[in-house]
């Protein structure tokens, strides 16, 4: 038995990084689809120059655009990665076994380089992440942090190995993400009718750092397992004064 699968990947503006992505997809893929929503760097060079197919897509959202890339893909099976995650040797090996067996729905661990160093607590890992689906049972859904209808932990299958997630370069890239992201999940959690009451505001961001320095471990990844922390509680207390600020001028 052998299950053909199509490594997806949505990109912008990612050539520092997106060869090291595609040089490892290559090593599991059948095909590599890459959509790309008109980067302005080189992009798209790169991806081709590596055997990549390439599709150029305006944004249309995150679970969107995934949806997209998926319907893309010659194969039904798909993995889908982002630009800044690389396979490990341990990850590309079980999915080469994982290829050879009944295919199921198959998630797997995920580790983050932030700003050189790897998180391994916090929260921050193991970072569970189902991402091999068959794309005619399942798709996308939310606007950040996107998830898979009807898959969960407890009916996929959990692969060996890590996926290295390349995210934050500098702790300026972090506060930037971090600004953008919560003006989205603001925004949502207000059009579902979500409220964030003044104590919410004051304590969560707190309970926030202490779970995760403290309780998750964070403090055993130094400097960076700090400021991991501290930012998350940014978030926190950003994301809740977004969603008021929505209130107070509705």
């Amino acid at each position: 038995m052998h299950t053909p699968i199509s490594v997806v990947i949505i990109a912008f503006n990612e050539a520092h990084h997106i060869a090291r992505c595609v040089e490892a997809a290559k090593g599991v893929a059948d095909e590599v689809v890459v959509v790309d929503s008109f980067s302005t760097d080189n992009t798209v060079e790169v991806c081709e120059k590596l055997g990549a197919k390439v599709i150029q897509q305006a944004w249309l959202g995150y679970s969107e655009q995934k949806n997209f890339a998926n319907a893309q893909a010659k194969n039904d099976w798909v993995l889908s990665l982002d630009a800044d995650e690389v396979l490990d040797e341990a990850l590309q090996q079980a999915i080469l076994e994982w290829k050879n067996k009944e295919p199921v729905p198959a998630a797997f661990k995920r580790m983050t380089n932030y700003c050189g160093t790897f998180i391994k607590h916090g929260g921050w890992y193991p970072d569970i992440k189902i991402r091999l689906f068959n794309r005619s049972t399942t798709q996308w859904e939310g606007v950040i942090h996107e998830s898979l209808t009807g898959l969960s932990r407890s009916n996929t299958l959990l692969l060996a190995g890590d996926c290295l997630h390349y995210s934050y370069y500098t702790k300026e890239q972090h506060y930037q993400q971090t600004r953008n992201f919560t003006t989205i999940q603001a925004k949502d959690l207000f059009e579902r009718g979500k409220k964030a009451p003044w104590f919410k505001r004051l304590f969560s961001p707190v309970v926030k750092f202490v779970m995760d320095y403290v309780f998750r471990g964070g403090f055993l990844d130094g400097a960076a397992g700090f400021h991991v922390a501290r930012i998350s509680a940014y978030a926190t207390y950003l994301k809740y004064s977004k969603l008021h600020e929505h209130w107070v001028s509705k």
